[in-house]
């Protein structure tokens, strides 16, 4: 898409890292899907690859030389948090819609895209963990998503129900926010939401999602732990005795 054509209503937002298995046919699907199911909406994809060592990279520039709609963001360091707020940054329409290659979740587009519109929410998180949701993933992944969840209430009085994953927003509004952040990696998108519920001046609705886990991760999830404690452990600092909300 030309710096010059119109910006389109929403942005999909995916960060990518190692998915040469699954990116084509994942955004073939969703270039496929999004215009059937919501025609009126005019959209652009952002790939947004970080540090991958296999082909994601070439099979996301040629996505995009055969796509007008498809937009490359190369980062060299693999860091899906640095990834999704360069998107975030990045992107070009009133909404900003945060998906995961191995998700591409159109009716959550369609259901946050609706709420949006209707100015009932600044920001609509797609949660696992919600009592309506569907998590079909395997239980160590439910487990850690609870773990996490947890930890956020206790160390930083979180009140939902999810953080990671999928997010809508109306990014005019949303983007002192995301400006405020200051971890990266997994926790990015956690503190992201949380800013936002502190903030209390943002409307945040939770909708139930169904998920299922169409490969194992593409990083080892025992060897994100150093990380979010490292990031948790400064989110608390900043926030809890610094007063940086």
């Amino acid at each position: 898409m030309s710096d010059t054509a119109k910006a389109p209503k929403a942005s999909i937002v995916i960060p990518v890292y190692n998915e040469e298995g699954i990116l084509e046919t994942a955004i073939n699907d969703l270039l496929v899907r999004f215009p059937e199911q919501l025609p009126d909406c005019t959209f652009e994809i952002i790939v947004t690859e970080n540090g991958s060592t296999d082909d994601t990279l070439e099979i996301a520039y040629a996505l995009e030389r055969k796509h007008e709609s498809v937009r490359v963001l190369h980062s060299p360091e693999p860091n899906y948090g640095r990834a999704l707020r360069r998107g975030m940054l990045e992107a070009r329409g009133t909404y900003v819609l945060c998906d995961e290659i191995d998700i591409c979740d159109v009716g959550f587009h369609g259901r946050a895209l609706q709420i949006l519109d209707a100015d009932q929410a600044d920001l609509v998180v797609g949660s696992k963990a919600h009592p309506d949701a569907n998590d079909q993933r395997p239980l160590f992944r439910r487990a850690g998503t609870m773990v996490i969840n947890q930890m956020l209430r206790v160390a930083l009085g979180f009140k939902g129900t999810d953080t990671h994953g999928l997010k809508a927003f109306h990014r005019e509004r949303m983007l002192p926010v995301v400006s405020r952040c200051i971890v990266d990696k997994d926790l990015f998108a956690s503190e992201f939401v949380i800013r936002a519920e502190r903030a209390q001046r943002y409307s945040i609705v939770e909708i139930p999602i169904v998920i299922h886990e169409k490969r194992p991760p593409s990083i080892n999830l025992t060897k994100r732990v150093p990380h979010v404690l490292k990031n948790l452990a400064k989110l608390t600092w900043a926030i809890r005795f610094q007063g940086r909300d």
